[in-house]
């Protein structure tokens, strides 16, 4: 996609600038005694070489480029103020028809120099030091002291006797009016929680003991 070009008064201004100066070289090549087409080459050529000079500054800023910059501004400024009224144009001084003859060798050679001197080698940065390593002192190992003496074997005790095991309990024997009751309330807690009920909240309703509270539920089941 082409950028849009924003018109503004610094592009109007380069216009007018460089259309100014092109018409003055033009006018004093042609006061020089270069007419036709050779008037109209010269500020050719002198823009050309500004061309040449700012793309060698943006990579280099050597001093090659700065002199034939200078050279090319001087070409240019001169022009500008020598058609200002400053000089006869109807007779121009000799030394002058010389520059403006000159001037094409001039400018081969400058930018000839600016498009195939090589650039100059980018300056190697120094490697960073390596950082030294900390010493870190380590304590010695204690000495070892004699090797401990085998402690004696302890022999295993033997078991104790096994107790008598308790008698088994006679189981309780609940009254059927009272599983009945439990069973209303174990159906109304499975209806309001959906889960059947434990032992210790069938003892909480009942309020009876525990091991009877357990023997309901296991009637229950």
């Amino acid at each position: 996609m082409f950028r849009s070009i924003r018109i503004d008064a610094v592009l109007i201004q380069a216009v007018i600038a460089g259309a100014l100066s092109f018409a003055h070289l033009h006018d004093l090549a042609e006061a020089a005694g270069q007419t036709g087409w050779k008037a109209w080459a010269y500020p050719i050529s002198v823009d050309l070489l500004l061309v040449a000079v700012w793309r060698r500054l943006r990579t280099e800023r050597s001093g090659l480029a700065w002199f034939w910059f200078l050279v090319a501004l001087v070409a240019s400024l001169g022009a500008n103020i020598a058609t200002a009224g400053l000089l006869d144009l109807d007779h121009v001084p000799a030394w002058l028809r010389i520059l403006v003859a000159g001037w094409p060798a001039l400018a081969f050679l400058g930018g000839t120099l600016l498009a195939h001197t090589p650039d100059a080698p980018p300056v190697p940065t120094p490697e960073p030091a390596p950082r030294p390593v900390p010493v870190v002192d380590r304590p010695a190992a204690p000495e070892t002291g004699p090797e401990p003496t085998a402690a004696p074997e302890v022999s295993a005790p033997e078991p104790a006797p096994a107790l008598p095991e308790a008698p088994a309990t006679a189981p309780v024997s609940v009254p059927p009016a009272l599983v009945d009751h439990a069973r209303k309330v174990a159906i109304e807690h499975r209806t309001r929680t959906g889960t059947d009920i434990d032992t210790a909240t069938l003892r909480a309703r009942l309020g009876v003991p525990e091991d009877l509270a357990g023997a309901i539920v296991a009637q229950l089941v």
